[in-house]
This record gives C-alpha cells, structure tokens and sequence, in this order.
C-alpha cells in the first residue's frame, strides 16, 4: 500500500497526531481513500472535536422529546398522535464565497435533515448576519443571500415565515446563514438514520453524483482569508425542483412502510451518511462506488465518497423491497440503485469493482475521533468594556431624532425587502406572517397553532457571552409567548471564531453555560442543532452568535396576539421593570457606533414570571396586543407597534429612570401589552398573582408617538407616518 504524503493529509486539515491516532485504529497506515474519509468526518464540522464535551452541558430531555441531539432532527410531541421536526444549521462560509448557492444549498441540507425523520415540512425560518451594507461587496453579498434563499424555498414550495437580518462591521467579510426547517409528522411514522438489518439492501437515491463539494466540510473547519475565493468548487450546487420530487419520494417510500433507516447525504457526503448509519445500528456497510450514479465521468473511489452534489439521500429498506423502492422512485423521475448492504462486521467496507479500496471501522470514522478541552481564558477587551460607563457620553438633545435614526439603522429597520421575496403564504398554514414577534402557522384538523422564532443579539453575547447565550433563549421564548404559545423546545446553531484561541473557545463555553440554565428554567430542552467554528477572516472573528430557534404551541389558534395596536382608546401596559442599562445596546451602537458597556442583566425568575402572566392574558382574552422589548427598548417597541397597527399613542414614561434611559435601555423581561379599558383591573390582577411588576404608560390615540416625562414634559412628539417612512425606506435605500 502506498501511504499517503505528509503534504497530502496536512492538505486534508489532519495534524500529526489525528494521523497517528489514525494509524493506531487501523493498525497500519490508511490509503488517499481511507485518508480522505477521516480527515472529512474528524473535520470540526463534522466531528465537532473541538465543542463535544462543552455541549454536554445542554438539558436535552423533557416530557415533550421524543427525539434529542443524535439524530438528523429533533423531534418534540404537540399531542393527538402528533410531532413537530425542526432543527437549524449554518451555511456560512460557502455563502461568503457564493452567496447565493451558499443560502440555496443551506436551505436544501436542512430540509432534507426534517423530511428524513419522515415529516412534511411546513416552515423555514433563517437568521442572517453581514458586515456594513455600504459597503459593496457587502451588497452583493446580501442579494445573493436573500436571493437564494427564495428561490431555493419558494420552488419548494415551503414557505419562510420568520428570521433576522442583523448588521455588524464584524460579518464584513464572513456573513453568517443560519437555516432553520420545521416540519409535521405523526409520531408512528417517524424514521431514523440507523442502518439495522444485517442483509439489508442499502441504495443512493435521488440526484447523481458530481464534484462540486468535495472537501466542503473541511472547508467549513477553516477561517476565510483572502485566498478563500479559491475554493469556489468547495461550494455545492442545488436543484430544488429535484429536491421536491425527492422530498415526495422519500415519504411516500416512509408511507408505504419500507424504510428501515434513511439519511442525508450532507457534510462528507456518502462517507458521513454511510458511517454515521453504520455507527447508529451497530452494524457495518458495504458499499461499491461504481454502482453510484454519476453525472461526471472519470471519478475517482475518492471524489465518489466525499462529494457533496445535493438532494441525494442513503436509503437501507428492508430486504426484498428494492423493486418497490425503485417503482417509487422511477414514479418521481429518480435514480434509485443498489449500491451496496448491510454487514454484521462493524466495517465501512468501500469498493470500487468488487475491489476493496477503503477499510474502516465504522465507529471509527464517528465515535473514536479526538475530543479536544481547548483552553479557555477571558479576553482582556471585556473588563474594558464592562468599565465603560454609556452616562459618560453627552445626552442627545432631540430624543425624537435618535428614535429616528434608530428606526432606520439596517438592524432595526423594516425587513419587508427580504420576507416580500419568500412566498411566505404558500401551504396556507400561516396565520401571522413575517414582521411580528413571532410567525404563527395553523396545524390543519385541529384548532392548534405552531408558533416558530430565530433570535440571537450578537452584541450582548461579545460583551458578556454567558448573559447574552441566556437572553438569546429567553427573548426567543419571549417571542413566541407574545403570540400566546407556549414554548416548547430549542434548536441552535453555534457561530463562533477560531476555537483553537482561548479567547473565542471561553466565549463558546460561557455562551453554551448561559443558554443552559436559560433553557432549563424556562423548560425548553435543546433538540438539535450545530455549531459553526472558524468564522473569522483573515484572523478577526465574528461576534459571537449562539443563534436560537424555537417552537411553541397554542392549544387554540383563534387566541393568538399579535404586536400591532388594535383599536383607539386601549390601554397601554408595561410588564417588567426598567434600569438604567444601555450597555450593547442598539442606541450606543446606532447613535455612537459603540459596542461596549455591560449587556442588560437577566433575571430568569423574573423572566419566567413575565412569560406565564402574559401566556395566562393572552388566553384568558385579555390582551389585544403583545409585544416584546429588545433592540432599541421601549422606543422602538412603542413605534413598532403604531407603524404596524396605524395609529399612534400618548404614554407618560416610568420614573425610575431618566427619559433617555426610558426610551432606549434595553432591560430584559419586559413585553408591552395593549388591553382594553373594562380588561385592565383583571391583567392588573394576573401581574400580582404571578409576583410581575407593571406600569400602566397610556392610551392608544391619535396618529403620533407622544411621550412625556413625569413632569409632563413632552420628550418624543413623532408622527406615525414619520416613522413609518423611516422604518420602511431604510434598507431598501441602501441596497438599491
């Protein structure tokens, strides 16, 4: 056997010692082939060696799981012989590269991840981070995005019904694309990526084989750097009309009962999807690269193992149903061919002509990969920052013109310019649309509701990565109970830098502590997810960005809020209390181009308690609108509100507080809730039972934002359509 060059495995993203430990489990030295599968599968993306025991910490149980982190997606029960599938994942450095195959392909990859357990996905959600958008490339890279994204979801005729756009100088050359699926399925039919069966028959189905890709998930365990454009074949190329029919296929073959295991063929390609089902059922796989179906001639045992060419899927039936399987899948126009079975012997045996050209036990290319405990220390930048004091800078004169101004930033302005490009209607499950707090699709048959969010403030996370992993959780939840459902269950995906330096490995470990405990005091255990290290470019990182995606349930749909005001005269009501806290805020941010201070503080009793009280009005019918304070605190909440229900409001802020800190701090556990006047004295009542503090600010009336202190003086006087032109105007502006 010729052994492989020094050069070539380093190439591969193996060090020395993954090389010798490599050589210990085989017992000898491994071929290109075998070298070229480990390298793949102990990549950080696909193995994460570097993350493992740091991710133990999340609570991954609950009352509610069927199904936890092991498996493609989570699964969590909603009742009636029923389950929701969801789970998110990164697309982000081939969308540095080529944005719009990058977002198309991601979107791709976590759909195949939901249908695989055997559900109809109804949703997709995304959370999307870029640098500066004055900046050219930074345009570009934005429209490609977003136009990929639609295109790939609005073929397939899943709708996008939620997600972020956040602008940050950091994503200026890695943008992050986070793509989140959610799907329905009846909890008899759900299927597994596990290849049982001693015997069984295993086959490629659905798109040939190519060469884009290859590699791709080793390129996704490295920081982007100038010379990253050269790794353009890297970045796969979608088909999402090829992937409806395989979507269709797939679960008329889970329908027809003939599955014993399936999965997609993702990162690593066939190599992660034999040896990870291999691994799952304890057995081993043989498989005969020549029997692939190809669409390039000439390709090597090599290039067929670690190609990542789209909507292709590893399907073990049972034995003697291959016939059935290919009418099937002859029926949708697609490749379905016996490549291979199942062994008893624990090996991931690959041939090329009946020859043996790659050996391996399976496990090793899944469970016996290094586990690394990287050094963690804190950065020195955050004592600086948590030393600065946001007093110090000289107070704004117009208040109202910072709320402009605001408005307007790319982060907080309206994100109508993406969402009007997704056919978010599609499917007619969806009851509120993109632009609330949280989107709200109809469970058809039933009177129940699924509620689904995607959230992450990047900047509180920099600051103090354990607080901000923590809000990231709570806000999401707190998105999801301001449509009144109940959250049930979290799903994230991880981006942090470079993992190998102390400073980015202790703001992964902090963030990963904070959104523990946030999950386990707020009972929404972590299904599924992933995290994406190396986000840096040319050395500096990307904010930290634990991004969270969640699902809720309401029992009955017809109860559901959403943020806009609804009718003269309501009375406007403050749950939570306000402190003088404008550290990360989208203020310093906006107005000052800072991001420093201390992040709010986060009281998850607290938080509890203001989520239970709002669920509890919501569903008694108390409340005709709720939404939640976040980027731009009360300001931007008020606003919000009034742009989206067309009318304004007169409010006397709280006291505690000077006026600017009123408008902009952004403590957490607040929501704003609009009640009418006959309502008041019963959510009064429900704040004192759950041990909530309130305020009651004013009324809804007129066609202008009016806010005086405690002294009556006016200090915001805005009309409606004011902000409303500012809001909406912004972005589109900018990118045109």
């Amino acid at each position: 056997m010729v052994s492989v060059s020094r050069e070539a495995w380093k190439e591969m993203g193996l060090t020395a010692g993954e090389y010798e430990r490599i050589k210990e489990l085989l017992g000898r030295e491994p071929n290109y082939v075998e070298t070229g599968m480990f390298a793949v599968m102990w990549s950080e993306h696909c193995s994460y060696k570097n993350s493992k025991a740091v991710l133990r910490l999340f609570p991954t149980k609950g009352p509610r799981v069927l199904q936890g982190p092991g498996e493609n997606a989570g699964i969590v029960d909603i009742g009636d012989g029923q389950a929701v599938v969801f789970k998110v994942e990164s697309h982000n450095h081939p969308s540095a590269i080529e944005p719009f195959q990058g977002a198309a392909t991601g979107v791709g990859g976590i759909v195949r991840d939901v249908f695989t357990m055997g559900a109809r996905p109804i949703a997709l959600l995304n959370s999307l981070r870029f640098g500066n958008p004055r900046n050219p490339r930074v345009r570009y890279l934005v429209g490609g995005v977003v136009s990929g994204i639609s295109f790939y979801g609005n073929c397939l005729g899943i709708p996008t019904v939620a997600g972020e756009v956040f602008f940050h100088d950091s994503y200026e050359g890695n943008p992050l694309v986070n793509a989140m699926c959610v799907g329905l399925i009846q909890t008899d039919r759900i299927a597994r990526g596990a290849a049982a069966g001693v015997g069984n028959p295993v086959m490629v189905v659905g798109a040939k084989t190519g060469r884009d890709g290859i590699h791709g998930a080793t390129f996704a365990s490295e920081e982007l750097s100038d010379a990253s454009e050269d790794r353009r074949p890297s970045v796969q190329v979608g088909d999402p009309f090829m992937e409806k029919l395989l979507l269709e296929a797939c679960l008329e073959l889970i329908d027809a009962g003939l599955v014993v295991g399936m999965q997609d063929m993702g990162a690593a390609g066939l190599t992660s999807s034999s040896s990870e089902m291999a691994s799952r059922a304890g057995t081993g796989m043989e498989i005969d690269v020549a029997l692939v179906p190809r669409r390039e001639p000439g390709m090597t045992p090599y290039e067929v193992m670690l190609s990542e060419s789209q909507e292709r899927m590893l399907v073990v039936p049972k034995q003697g149903c291959e016939d059935q399987v290919r009418a099937i899948f002859s029926k949708w126009g697609l490749d379905a061919v016996v490549v291979g079975r199942v062994t008893g012997d624990g090996q991931l045996r690959i041939l090329e002509n009946g020859q043996v050209v790659a050996d391996i036990p399976a496990l090793a290319l899944t469970e016996h990969c290094p586990v690394y405990n990287p050094v963690w220390r804190e950065p020195a930048y955050v004592a600086t920052a948590h030393a600065f004091d946001p007093a110090s800078l000289p107070a704004p004169a117009d208040l109202g013109a910072v709320l402009l101004e605001i408005l307007s930033d790319p982060t907080v302005a309206s994100k109508e310019w993406v969402y009007r490009q997704y056919d978010y209607k599609v499917q007619i499950n969806t009851v509120v649309p993109p632009g609330s707090d949280a989107a709200v699709l109809r469970i058809k048959g039933t009177n129940k509701g699924l509620a689904v969010t995607i959230d992450c403030n990047g900047r509180y996370c920099y600051l103090d990565p354990y607080t901000g992993g923590a809000i990231a959780v709570a806000e999401a939840a707190r998105n999801l109970v301001c449509t009144g459902a109940e959250p049930l269950a979290v799903t994230d995906c991880l981006n942090f830098g470079n993992p190998e330096k102390p400073e980015i490995f202790w703001q992964f470990r902090r963030a990963v502590e904070g959104m523990s405990e946030a999950c386990r005091v707020l009972e929404t255990p972590v299904v599924s997810g992933n995290v994406s290290f190396y986000n840096e470019t040319n050395g500096q990182a990307v904010l930290p960005t634990p991004v969270v995606g969640m699902v809720g349930l309401l029992p009955d749909i017809s109860k559901r809020a959403t943020l806009s005001f609804k009718q003269e005269g309501d009375v406007i009501v403050l749950l939570g209390e306000t402190f003088p806290e404008l550290g990360g805020s989208q203020y310093l941010q906006t107005i000052h181009g800072l991001t420093t201070g201390k992040p709010p503080a986060l009281n998850l009793i607290r938080e509890r308690a203001v989520q239970q009280a709002t669920l509890a009005a919501i569903r008694q019918g108390l409340v005709n609108s709720a939404h939640d304070l976040s980027e731009g605190g009360l300001g931007v909440a008020l606003a919000e509100c009034a742009i989206n229900g067309g009318m304004g409001a007169k409010v006397v802020l709280p006291g505690e507080v000077d006026p600017l800190t009123a408008i902009f701090s952004e403590s957490q556990s607040r929501i704003l809730l609009t009640v009418s006047p006959g309502n008041l004295v019963a959510l009064e009542n429900l704040c004192h039972q759950h041990g909530v503090p309130y305020a009651v600010l004013g009324t809804v009336e007129g066609d202008r934002l009016v806010a005086v202190d405690q002294r009556g003086q006016r200090v915001l006087d805005l009309a409606v359509t004011e902000m409303t032109k500012r809001w909406r105007e912004a972005i589109p502006c900018l990118i045109a």
